[in-house]
């Protein structure tokens, strides 16, 4: 009895271990939605560089505005805009494991008030490449933002790293910014030649296992 029940915890091992290779764990990873931080009023606040306003967040470089309740957000009821006076920017430093896939998922828009119609943004972490996102506010308004889902994909290089968020827009009216996520992607390794006859083997010995003991029963 105990050596079959022996067998069956290795089985359930395998198992489990398979199941949990599968899953994604989370970074710590805070307020991608702007929402913790300094009140900025019913309209906006101007951050500069070195603020801390927006809890968890830095501003990076020159201005930005903390939204309120100036335009409708796409979560919640704060946003940012990347430009304040010109192109602005704010970085977060968060816990990775090295060498795992990350995504981040953010909502764009523009502020359409001034500056070019085509808002332009940079999203780079450490130790990957820049990537640039725009946001054409043609037809859109403080009323209607017009958010489009964007994605960033990047690998860690270290146990933290620094997500970025950078206006190219030189005007007091730059990208907007919100419903900041993250999320580790778990890239399965592809078996071998070997280790997939191994693993069909197994399966299949386990298979005649289950038939032997039910035919015995």
């Amino acid at each position: 009895m105990e050596a079959r029940v022996g067998g069956w915890v290795v089985v359930l091992g395998t198992v489990c271990a398979f199941a949990a290779a599968g899953a994604a764990y989370g970074a710590a990873f805070s307020n991608g939605s702007f929402e913790a931080g300094t009140d900025p009023g019913a309209s906006f606040s101007n951050l500069t560089a070195g603020a801390t306003d927006v809890t968890g967040w830095v501003v990076r470089s020159s201005d930005i505005d903390y939204i309120g309740l100036y335009w409708t957000a796409a979560d919640g009821s704060r946003s940012l805009d990347l430009s304040g006076g010109a192109a602005g920017g704010i970085e977060q430093t968060f816990d990775t494991l090295p060498g795992r896939t990350y995504r981040v998922s953010f909502y764009l828009a523009g502020n359409a008030g001034c500056g070019s119609t085509v808002k332009n943004l940079d999203v780079g972490a450490t130790g990957n490449p820049t990537q640039q996102y725009s946001f054409d506010t043609t037809g859109h308004s403080t009323a209607s933002m017009g958010w489009q889902l964007e994605t960033y994909t990047f690998v860690a290089t270290g146990a933290s790293t620094t997500l970025f968020f950078q206006s190219q827009e030189q005007s007091a009216c730059g990208p907007a910014l919100d419903a900041v996520a993250l999320e580790e992607v778990y890239m399965v390794p592809a078996l071998s030649a070997a280790s997939g006859a191994g693993l069909a083997l197994g399966l299949a010995a386990l298979g005649w296992i289950a038939l032997f003991r039910r035919s015995a029963a």
